[in-house]
Parts: C-alpha cells; sequence; structure tokens
C-alpha cells in the first residue's frame, strides 16, 4: 500500500512537471508577416532574458521575455519593414548557421561585422559604436591597469568565435587562455581565480560592476588600449547574403539618430534585470540564502518549464529508442532467408545498421545535433520544429544504444528455451513475442532505466540548437543575474530531484514485474483436494 502510495506521488510529480513543457514553435520557417531575429538573449545590456514584459519586453514563448538594447533596435526595424517582430533564442555559435539554414532572418545580438563573417553573412551598417575593455577581479592586482602592459603576465580570455580573442595578441607577455563559449563560462571563470580577466565591450563591462562589486572594468586611455579596425568595435545586424531587405534596414537604422542610440543604451544598462534585482534587494539582508530565494522567485518558473521539457523529452525519446532497439534486436535474431536474393537484402539491411549504430554511438550528440538540424536546413531547406528535432535526435541516438542492449538481453535467454519452443513447431515470431521478449524487456529494465537518467542530463548538450530545456534555463538566467554559483546549485538540485524520481519510479516497476520476494508453500494434499473439488 505504501509503494503504491509513493508511486502515484512521484508519477504525479512528473506529469506535473511535464504539463510545464512550454509550446514549441509551430513553425521554423518565417511567415511573410514575421521577421524573425536571433539573439542569445544573455548579453546584457544589449540583450538579455526576464520573466515578464515589463520595458518593452518581446515575449520568446509563453514564459519568458527579452529585452534590451538590440530589443530596442529590432523592433524599430520590424515597425519599419511592416512585420511582426519575432525573438528566437540562440546560442551564440549557432546564430550563423541559423541565419543560412533560414531559421531567422537576422542577427541582432551585438555581432561585429569583421571580414571573416561577411564572407558567410551579409552586414547593414553599424547601428551602435564602443569601446573595448577589459573586466577583471576587483580584488585583483590588475584592476588598477591603465594601459595593456600593465596586463603581462595575466591569464586572459575572450568569447569564442568573436574579434575580442584576436586582439588578446596584443597585451605584451600574456598568457592567452582557450576561448570561452560565452560570457557565463567566463565570468564564472574569472570569479573563481581561474582567468585574471577577459577582453569585452563597455557596456558588457558596466554591466559587471553593476551585478557585483566584485568585478572591475579596466578602461584604457587613447593610444594605450587595443588598436582595431572601424568594423570591430561596431555593432550591426546579419542578414543572409544578398537580402534583398538589407537596403531597406540601412534607411530604417539611418532613421535612428546618434542622440537615440545612446539613449536606447543608457535605457537598457538602467532597465536590464541585474539592476533591477540589485536594487529591490538592496534593503534584504546579504547572504547565500536570500540569494537562492530571489533567483527562485525570479526564475522558478522558467526552471520549472525548463525540467518539464527536460522529462518530456528524455521519456518520450527512451520509449522511441527503446522500441527502435527492439526491431533491430528481432531482425538480427532472424533465421536466414532461403533464397539467394533474400540473403543479400538482409545483409545488406543488416550492413546499413551497423552503420547506424556505429555512427550514432561513436559521435557526441551535440555534433550530432548541429548536422541533423542545422544541416537539413543548409543542404536541403528543411526546417524542423526545434522540440521535434530534440525529439529525433535523442531518440535515433538512444535507439542505437537500445539495440546493443536489447541484443544482449536476448542472448541472455538460454539457447534451450529457443529450441523447445522449435521443437513444438512455433515460429520465430511466436517464439520471440511469447517466450523471449517478455524475459528481455525484465532483463533490460535496469540499463534502460540508466538510459533515462542519461537522457535528462544529456538534453543540456541540445541547449546548441537553442532547446529551452533546464540547462539552457539555467545558463540564460546566470547570465542575466551574475550569480553562477546560486543558480547552477538549484539547477543540480533539481536535475538530482528528477533523476532520482525516475530511479525509484523504475525500482518500483522492476519489484512489480518480479512479484513476492517469497511465496507459500502448499502441500500435495491439500492441491490434491483443491483439483478434485
Amino acid at each position: 500500500m505504501k509503494k503504491r502510495a509513493a508511486l502515484i506521488t512521484l508519477l504525479t510529480l512528473l506529469l506535473s512537471l511535464i504539463g510545464l513543457v512550454p509550446q514549441a514553435y509551430a513553425d521554423e520557417t518565417t511567415p511573410n508577416d514575421e521577421f524573425r531575429v536571433g539573439m542569445e538573449a544573455g548579453y546584457a545590456p544589449f540583450n538579455w532574458t526576464q520573466t515578464t514584459d515589463a520595458h518593452g519586453a518581446v515575449p520568446i514563448d509563453k514564459s519568458s521575455w527579452a529585452g534590451g538594447y538590440d530589443v530596442q533596435i529590432a523592433k524599430k526595424v520590424a515597425e519599419g519593414l511592416g512585420k511582426k517582430l519575432v525573438i528566437v533564442k540562440t546560442e551564440w555559435d549557432g546564430l550563423p548557421v541559423a541565419l543560412q539554414s533560414n531559421n531567422i532572418d537576422a542577427v541582432i545580438a551585438g555581432m561585429s561585422p569583421t571580414a571573416e563573417r561577411k564572407k558567410e553573412i551579409d552586414f547593414t551598417d553599424p547601428y551602435y559604436e564602443s569601446d573595448l575593455v577589459i573586466v577583471t577581479r576587483a580584488n585583483s592586482k590588475y584592476a588598477d591597469a591603465t594601459s595593456l602592459a600593465d596586463f603581462k603576465g595575466a591569464k586572459i580570455t575572450a568569447q569564442q568565435s568573436t574579434f575580442h580573442y584576436t586582439v588578446i595578441d596584443q597585451i605584451p607577455g600574456v598568457e592567452k587562455r582557450q576561448a570561452a563559449k560565452g560570457f557565463s563560462q567566463m565570468r564564472a571563470s574569472l570569479l573563481s581565480g581561474d582567468i585574471d580577466g577577459y577582453v569585452s565591450e563597455r557596456p558588457e563591462g558596466v554591466t559587471a560592476e553593476t551585478a557585483s562589486n566584485q568585478y572591475k572594468m579596466v578602461e584604457f586611455a587613447e593610444g594605450k588600449g587595443f588598436k582595431t579596425n572601424p568594423e570591430d568595435v561596431q555593432v550591426a545586424i546579419g542578414m543572409r547574403k544578398g537580402d534583398p531587405n538589407i537596403a531597406k534596414v540601412n534607411e530604417i537604422l539611418a532613421g535612428i539618430s546618434q542622440d537615440q542610440r545612446l539613449k536606447l543604451m543608457d535605457q537598457a544598462i538602467k532597465e536590464q534585470p541585474v539592476a533591477a534585482d540589485k536594487e529591490a534587494t538592496a534593503q534584504e539582508k546579504p547572504g547565500l540564502l536570500a540569494d537562492f530565494k530571489n533567483i527562485w522567485k525570479n526564475y522558478g518558473g522558467l526552471f520549472l518549464r525548463g525540467a518539464g521539457l527536460t522529462l518530456f523529452i528524455a521519456l518520450t525519446s527512451t520509449v522511441i529508442g527503446m522500441g527502435i532497439g527492439l526491431l533491430i534486436g528481432v531482425y538480427r535474431t532472424l533465421p536466414k532467408a532461403a533464397s539467394l536474393a533474400g540473403r543479400f537484402f538482409q545483409k545488406l539491411f543488416n550492413g546499413l545498421l551497423t552503420v547506424y549504430i556505429e555512427v550514432f554511438r561513436g559521435t557526441p550528440m551535440m555534433v550530432q545535433a548541429m548536422v541533423i538540424f542545422y544541416g537539413l536546413g543548409m543542404a536541403f531547406g528543411i526546417n524542423l520544429d526545434r522540440t521535434f528535432a530534440a525529439l529525433l535526435i535523442v531518440s535515433v541516438n538512444t535507439g542505437a544504444y537500445m539495440s546493443e542492449i536489447v541484443r544482449g538481453g536476448i542472448y541472455a535467454v538460454d539457447q534451450g528455451q529457443f529450441e523447445a519452443a522449435q521443437a513444438i513447431g512455433m515460429t520465430h515470431g511466436q517464439t520471440m513475442k511469447k517466450i523471449v521478449l517478455p524475459q528481455v524487456l525484465r532483463n533490460i529494465l535496469p540499463a534502460t532505466g540508466n538510459e533515462v537518467v542519461i537522457n535528462i542530463k544529456d538534453t543540456a548538450v541540445l541547449s546548441v540548437i537553442s532547446v529551452a530545456d533546464l540547462f539552457f534555463q539555467g545558463n540564460s538566467a546566470a547570465g542575466t543575474n551574475y550569480q553562477y554559483f546560486q543558480t547552477f546549485a538549484i539547477i543540480g538540485l533539481i536535475y538530482l530531484v528528477m533523476t532520482i524520481t525516475v530511479s525509484r519510479l523504475l525500482r518500483l516497476v522492476e519489484n512489480k514485474i518480479d512479484g513476492p520476494s517469497s511465496y507459500e508453500k502448499t502441500d500435495t494434499a491439500t492441491i490434491q483436494n483443491e483439483l478434485e473439488e
């Protein structure tokens, strides 16, 4: 009775989380009346994620909105084009490929029109220009630096795929560290002492100082800072090669005066969530507990929706993957075909299955996600819904692993049972259905549970195609509030609750299948009497 109550409680919890799954995009191609803009929504004050529509923010989905300087520029451009603005939250590395694969119409994300990027996409006239700075720790020996020479021997990095990383070489005697995936990673590395600073733009540096007194933005006087080309410090809108709207967008940008642009940036710096959070908590007693409460208050709903999507993808994909594995496992046990042609096609199909298994077991899921989601769009013009793409990617990946698990489960069934079934005239299909598969399902249940747990955690790699799972939402929140330890401690706890819950549920299922651990013995006389009656 207690086990049944616990099972119902755990199922209710899982279903509640799955019910929080945000609505997926109905169509990843662009309708004629929409202007789809890609941005990180995590690079304040240019763009960020918030949980309300305050200050004219634009919805990302039903539970989150995008705000910032880039959003305000995007609104003006969309209005000028006579189209509805749609924000597509996308990881930085995925922005150019999302544009090329027609998932978005433009990149408005603080992107500089460098010569390298111009080879792949076209850019409009610049809509902002900023100076380069270095963000370091306030208590660092480099906090009082006034020139690049003062950073001699410092461990410096910058964001991957940006020109910021290339200018690090201008610092004499610098220890250039590996480029970071995003600003969240760099800020966390800086506070942990792994690096001494990172290269950024002045608005982001102002944001860092606003977020915490642990950061210090170092600016340089003329002639003592980085040497850059004009296009390196300019920010422009990225669009597809030969896009006919570029001229119209340039006309719209020309109508925004320099004074208006400065006011928009000042407004963005003032309205960014990290500034609002700091003002709201100024009267509260400082401490980790207060930080945790504030993060959960502001982003708890976002985290739960991300957890719901994570569970939905993991559970659904595991079920589909198990189905794929069972089909492949059963097919591989088929007896050899009688005809020559049948044996040829059987061998050919087995070869294709082997290629499938080896490819999806031998390559990272992150690479598979990039190839399937963006590759299909670029090569064949097939633009998948992100949630559907996530289910497809995780399902086929899980199917490759499950096929080998099922194969092991079939081999675990005693060969004598196959022979006995054959002796009484059962066909191969009857043998598998009536005798083998019921045992296989029980044998592979622990391994299947392990796959569910792995899938819950591995959905984090889907952030590369901007699936709004738990990790993606946590990363967005941390990039906005600058509280990395507190935010990811909460994210880690949610993952732990989900994996433990699923593990316990599967353990209960195993016990249910196995039946009672002991049975009451009945003597022969009693059985005989029951039969006679």
